[in-house]
């Protein structure tokens, strides 16, 4: 395990040291208090920050281990999804065999909550809890990598320039995933590189590649490696994204400019609106698992885009988009929209939908539609990868 010690999660032994590094982390306790009494913390900054520094030396007594520091996890998620979710739901998971380790391949909307969710199910499943892939793009600061490796997050190095040491770190990554789901571990991993901000979920061929890249040249063939992964699509959607006005901007940056610049502490500013904002209802839809005999990346990418797509709940929200929409696509038919939203209060949805899109500058309005609405158009479309565009 020594060859992969830059990028696993932490051991049990390493928890108790971690933490209590944290612990003394100045800059950790700071952005709790200013996250979780942000008024209060303003005004008496000091004073927060040591109470915020006894809260949580409090709740962290004891742990030790890796499981320890889950149930410490558990509890604040069930509360982050009872203030900001109308309902969570499941589908697909009673076809998951518990002693069997998968990896869970997932569309990716939310920085945080994606894996989050996809690791409550199947823990509530009775299975073992997952191991999850995070670039080091979002690790900038010491105490997020810390806190990302407590719980059974790896590494993934999107940072490195060169041609030579990104294949070598990629290689590396495809051993570590094969040897963990050969030791029964599962494991999340996003089906693109970053969020799909205009909500076209469409998997990375680079990323399946990857996947094989510790096997090539050796005796396993390219079939084989992917059946030996048990890759599972999931497709999750959120009534609400509560970072989609920021996506909008973020899009109509780049096509007004071609570029968009990060503002500082962006990344760590989106987990934190991902997880307090709004969702409604959030569905997760684990797909089944990818058995036939691929031949190709492409051809696995296939296979996961179209689960994704015909397993993705399809909220009001995204109707409703669509809606708006669909006068500029005649050539895409799409069910009766009252039909397809029977048993829903359409009243009530319009107008909290219309409320929502009536706070999101004008210009910025066109993006935020569409990333609501492409998932209605990858549901319906013979030709998934014709996104609204």
């Amino acid at each position: 395990m020594e060859q992969f010690d830059e990028i696993r999660p932490y051991h049990n032994e390493e928890v108790r040291p971690t933490l209590n590094r944290l612990l003394a982390d100045s800059d950790f306790i700071n952005t709790l208090a200013r996250h979780s009494y942000p008024v209060l913390t303003n005004r008496y900054g000091k004073l927060m920050e040591w109470l915020t520094g006894l809260i949580v030396r409090y709740k962290l007594h004891g742990v030790n281990d890796v499981h320890s520091f889950q149930e410490i996890i558990e509890p604040f998620l069930n509360k982050v999804l009872k203030n900001t979710a109308s309902k969570v739901t499941f589908s697909g998971i009673e076809n998951l065999k518990k002693a069997r380790a998968y990896l869970f391949l997932s569309n990716h909307r939310d920085i945080v909550l994606d894996p989050a969710l996809v690791n409550y199910g199947i823990y509530h499943h009775g299975m073992e809890t997952l191991r999850i892939a995070i670039g080091d793009n979002l690790l900038s600061r010491p105490f997020v990598s810390d806190l990302m490796r407590l719980n059974k997050s790896f590494i993934v190095r999107r940072s490195i320039s060169g041609r030579k040491e990104k294949l070598q770190s990629y290689k590396k990554l495809s051993a570590y995933i094969h040897h963990s789901i050969s030791n029964s571990h599962s494991i999340w991993l996003a089906h693109s590189e970053g969020r799909a901000k205009d909500g076209n979920d469409k998997t990375d061929t680079a990323i399946i590649k990857m996947l094989y890249m510790s096997k090539r040249g050796q005796t396993t063939s390219f079939p084989e490696s992917i059946c030996h992964l048990h890759i599972v699509p999931v497709a999750i959607s959120y009534e609400y994204d509560p970072c989609d006005q920021q996506k909008a901007a973020e899009l109509y940056s780049k096509e007004q400019s071609g570029c968009y610049q990060k503002a500082e502490n962006e990344d760590i500013n989106s987990i934190a609106t991902g997880i307090k904002g709004y969702k409604g209802h959030i569905h997760v839809a684990f797909g089944t698992e990818l058995n036939a005999d691929y031949h190709s990346p492409a051809d696995v990418a296939e296979a996961v885009d179209q689960q994704i797509y015909q397993n993705y709940k399809l909220h009001p929200s995204n109707f409703l988009a669509w809606e708006q929409l669909q006068q500029n696509y005649p050539n895409i038919k799409i069910p009766d929209i009252q039909a397809s939203l029977f048993g829903y209060n359409m009243v009530s949805k319009r107008q909290e939908f219309q409320t929502r899109l009536n706070s999101v500058p004008k210009q910025l309005q066109p993006w935020f539609l569409k990333m609501y609405a492409n998932p209605v158009l990858n549901h319906f479309s013979k030709k998934p990868d014709k996104n609204i565009s």
